[in-house]
């Protein structure tokens, strides 16, 4: 049972999917609200949260950002349904949640001026083609951003429990990131819980 309860933080599927949704919505709240203070968010913005989970974090971008738009992708249906419960009073408009793959943006080119990414590199198969996939469907001097929990590959108290799931230091992905031609990569940990995120400029 335990097992299965941990595969739900990679793809949430069925009743144990809806749990942990509903879960990570109120227990990654302090590491996003953290994160949001390094992310400077413009009025009128097009936001794209990738890995959108329950949906907690659209809703926080709709609500703090005037005349945004802030959508969601996830490749989990479960999470696809939840975050749309959780957004329901915004869909529309102002924002449209869908499955897809971080890998294949269901947007054209060099229209989104922000992607966000919470909690979900770890299970990115292919780091590299995802932010070049972002970068294609970022405006020039659009902001990729990432937070995590984690970011010590030597701790493997989750990569031994949650399948596909594989941590990255901070320095790997600016170095990943510069090569893809990102600017100004910015790195901020939390000096206590050694939370981690970054902000690239794209070219």
């Amino acid at each position: 049972m335990a097992n299965r309860i941990f595969q739900n933080t990679r793809k949430p599927v069925g009743t144990l999917g809806r749990m942990m949704l509903k879960g990570m919505n109120t227990g990654h709240a302090p590491l996003a609200s953290w994160g949001f203070s390094y992310l400077d968010l413009r009025p009128g913005s097009h936001i794209l949260d990738v890995g959108c989970g329950g949906g907690a974090n659209i809703a926080k971008m709709l609500a703090d950002v005037p005349q945004s738009t802030a959508d969601g992708l996830d490749y989990s249906d479960e999470s696809v349904a939840y975050s749309k419960k959780t957004n329901a009073a915004h869909l529309g408009p102002r924002c449209t949640i869908r499955q897809g793959d971080v890998a294949c943006l269901p947007y054209p080119d060099h229209v989104l001026d922000y992607v966000t990414a919470f909690e979900i590199i770890y299970f990115w198969p292919d780091l590299d083609t995802a932010f070049a996939e972002i970068s294609r469907a970022l405006k020039p001097e659009g902001e990729l951003f990432i937070c995590c929990e984690e970011d010590d590959p030597s701790d493997t108290t989750w990569t031994d429990r949650i399948e596909g799931m594989t941590v990255y230091a901070a320095h790997d992905l600016e170095g990943r990131l510069l090569r893809q031609g990102y600017q100004s990569v910015q790195i901020h940990h939390h000096a206590e819980k050694g939370w981690m995120c970054l902000t690239a400029v794209n070219p």
